[in-house]
């Protein structure tokens, strides 16, 4: 599984946000100098992260970004499914709610392997949460 800069730069750009709105509001201009994110493109990842419920705006002088939930409520997967969308590398037919599964369904075993590859992602990134990573983030910047 490949993420694109969305899913990564988002990621970044969040931790930042917890890390800094514990106390007031944070802009996005200050988020991108310290991430070297074009303000820009930060615009249009925090209005996806907004419209999925994870960090909410303040308007008016000394507004900007905060987060919705407390950042131990909030996991990586969170992040990266409101700006990348489904996690899941591969998409077995044999595993559709629909019920449209694929001809070979019956004799694959492959499909074993890509569930379980499916699974393993998205147990480790709704396991990591905001705050650990917040956490490490201030340990690094301590060294």
């Amino acid at each position: 599984m490949k993420l694109s800069t969305k899913g990564r730069y988002g990621l970044r750009a969040l931790i930042d946000l917890a890390q800094y709105s514990e106390a007031e509001p944070v802009s996005i201009g200050s988020i991108a100098a310290r991430q070297g994110i074009s303000e820009r493109y930060l615009e249009q990842l925090m209005a996806l992260m907004k419209k999925a419920g994870l960090i909410k705006s303040i308007r008016g002088a000394g507004g900007g970004y905060v987060l919705a939930k407390d950042a131990k409520d909030i996991s990586v997967g969170d992040v990266l499914r409101a700006l990348e969308g489904n996690l899941e590398p591969v998409e077995c037919p044999a595993f559709q709610e629909n019920g449209e599964g694929c001809e070979a369904s019956g004799s694959c075993v492959t499909k074993y392997v890509w569930k379980k590859i499916n699974e393993s992602i998205n147990q480790t990134v709704d396991e990591m949460k905001i705050d650990t990573l917040v956490s490490e983030s201030k340990s690094l910047c301590e060294k």
